[in-house]
């Protein structure tokens, strides 16, 4: 099996699409990862100033480089896990899809705050036979995706275990959660309010994110998307500032991954970047 992962040079530019200039709202706010109407003043400030290290754009050399949260999406067979990335990514849908074998990958490149940034999707098999394959890919996720189908109870029950594989692979504590219900479009409201009341119940005790969509209508799809990028890259920022040790956002530092002292980059050795 053989997965096709784009290399930075030839990635396309920015679609107009795909700019993010706010924090998108949550789609619940009893179970969101946080509920503030914009992006944490930090990273707004150090996404001003373009920091060395902070946000992905080097002083010396003044090239940008791009900002990356690898993205799980796991779930039963047949749940829409594969539609949901292609009404996405390509705005299409197919209702005769073939099922995932092992692990597909999609690339999707975002503007957070002027700044590139970039998702990458991890499809993965629902198939019992493939988990052993799709697990393997699990490691080293920023952003892990539960996907169930609001129709098919099952799918929800089984949505902890989904959680408990993707987490053996990965530090819970870095790991951003979503926990989201596809094919909204095929449930009544009155069977959809009963999901969602279990579903608002299980995010809050997994500490997820909750979301209901319709890959055929795309409702809720892209916007939830943006929700996800751009949760990601406020982890992402914040993450780079408590690495370099700022002790106050003013400071003007240039980071240097080989000194303990954030306040004194080594003038003997360019950055990688420059070399």
């Amino acid at each position: 099996m053989s997965v096709r992962i784009p290399t930075m040079s030839v990635l396309p530019p920015v679609r107009r699409d795909r700019i993010i200039a706010q924090l998108p709202q949550c789609f619940c706010e009893e179970a969101a990862l946080h509920t503030k109407d914009g992006f944490h003043t930090k990273v707004k400030t150090a996404c001003q100033e373009q920091r060395t290290g902070t946000v992905g754009l080097c002083v010396k050399c003044s090239s940008s480089r791009f900002k990356i949260s690898k993205v799980i999406v796991v779930g039963d067979l047949a749940v829409g896990k594969t539609c949901l990335i292609n009404r996405f990514c390509k705005d299409a849908f197919d209702k005769n899809y073939k099922a995932t074998i092992g692990v597909d990958f999609e690339m999707e490149r975002f503007e957070v705050l002027g700044v590139p940034f970039s998702l990458q999707l991890w499809d993965t098999a629902g198939q019992e036979r493939f988990k052993c394959i799709a697990s393997t890919y699990y490691r080293g996720a920023q952003i892990v995706i539960i996907v169930f189908d609001v129709n098919d109870v099952a799918s929800f029950g089984h949505t902890r275990q989904w959680l408990e594989d993707a987490l053996k692979e990965n530090d819970p504590t870095s790991v951003q959660l979503f926990l989201v219900g596809t094919k909204k479009d095929l449930s009544s409201p009155a069977r959809y309010s009963q999901i969602e009341e279990d579903a608002i119940k299980l995010s809050q005790e997994i500490s997820a994110e909750y979301w209901a969509v319709s890959s055929l209508t795309g409702e809720n799809v892209r916007e939830f998307f943006f929700r996800v990028a751009s949760l990601a890259f406020e982890a992402n920022v914040l993450a780079e500032l408590e690495k370099s040790g700022l002790r106050k956002i003013g400071d003007i530092v240039e980071i240097n991954s080989n000194s303990k002292n954030p306040n004194s980059a080594s003038k003997k050795k360019q950055p990688n970047c420059c070399q």
